[in-house]
């Protein structure tokens, strides 16, 4: 069974930072793309970052240049720094199995999220 655990949310100032992680069991984290994944109430999830796996990296026109994903596969961790971050509407992120075209097939392969909130 895919399991995917997100902690490291939470609120901060505008222009801060946090750090995501994201802990996978239950399969062959190495050999999987992953995404981390976005979603504001009311709204559609929204792709925000993918790591192959041998760590070739992918953002989202949003995201470029603020936040780094990244992967340990020793540990079966996925991480996601993130910069500078701007004032909006609340989102759950979450770490998903696939890339930028395939995490929506399966929502199982989604961990719960974290919530995070950018707010003065």
């Amino acid at each position: 069974e895919v399991q995917l655990v997100e902690s490291g949310g939470g609120t901060v100032k505008p222009g801060g930072s946090l750090r995501l992680s994201c802990a996978a069991d239950g399969f062959a984290f190495s050999i999987y793309e992953m995404s981390w994944v976005r979603q504001a109430p009311g709204k559609g999830p929204e792709w925000v970052s993918s790591i192959s796996s041998r760590s070739i990296t992918y953002y989202s026109d949003s995201v470029e240049d603020r936040f780094t994903i990244s992967r340990d596969n020793a540990e079966n961790r996925l991480y996601l720094q993130m910069n500078n971050l701007p004032p909006e509407d609340p989102a759950l992120y979450y770490c998903a199995v696939g890339g930028r075209t395939t995490y929506a097939l399966r929502r199982d392969y989604w961990g719960q999220g974290t919530q995070v909130t950018v707010s003065v």
